[in-house]
């Protein structure tokens, strides 16, 4: 687990990818700290070692039949009733199968915001409405499902939705698919929401 402290009223919990905690995940919540917010990473794998990128497969395999949506979701939801009461607010940003379980929780009403990154899965429940101010952000392009039919679907339920140039993973500067641009707006973008918010 990642845990940084700036003696912030806000904390963030920061759910990771299929890989774990890696080094976009560790250099992503020390920007946040950087912030001056309190940052949480839970790590969700029943391993220590993150996985590598080239290990995609075995990560997502892993992250199917060992996590899974339903166990991420009530982690992340003791973490929240642990510091509850320590915090004024809290956020949850997720990537990839972390926003999708960030949109899960969106629905429980307990959290000030939740930021999703590239949640591709969110496809498979959006018949969900967040009681919590919800951004979602996502890549021009995705191999797996329509991005714009998928923006029309939720756009009906008071999301901030941003379509940013780039493919699954931009905002990450360990991956191949980086766009520093884009990973720059969505960080700003991230920081005005919850200051905002």
């Amino acid at each position: 687990m990642i845990q940084l402290q700036k003696k912030s009223d806000t904390l963030i919990i920061v759910i990771h990818e299929i890989y774990g905690i890696n080094e976009h995940m560790r250099s992503y919540c020390e920007l946040l700290s950087k912030q001056s917010f309190d940052v949480i990473c839970p790590n969700l794998l029943k391993r220590d070692l993150p996985f590598d990128y080239s290990e995609e497969e075995d990560a997502y395999q892993n992250f199917i039949e060992n996590v899974g949506f339903t166990d991420a979701f009530h982690k992340i939801k003791d973490i929240v009733s642990d510091f509850i009461e320590e915090y004024q607010k809290i956020f949850i940003i997720g990537f990839s199968v972390g926003a999708t379980v960030a949109w899960l929780f969106s629905e429980e009403g307990v959290v000030d915001g939740i930021v999703g990154y590239y949640g591709s899965r969110i496809r498979n429940f959006v018949e969900l409405t967040p009681k919590c101010p919800t951004m979602l952000l996502f890549p021009q392009e995705e191999p797996s499902f329509d991005v714009d039919e998928l923006i029309r679907t939720l756009n009906n339920k008071n999301i901030e939705v941003h379509k940013l140039n780039g493919r699954h993973g931009f905002s990450d500067p360990y991956s191949l698919n980086y766009n520093r641009i884009s990973a720059e707006i969505a960080f700003s973008e991230m920081v005005n929401f919850i200051k905002k918010h």
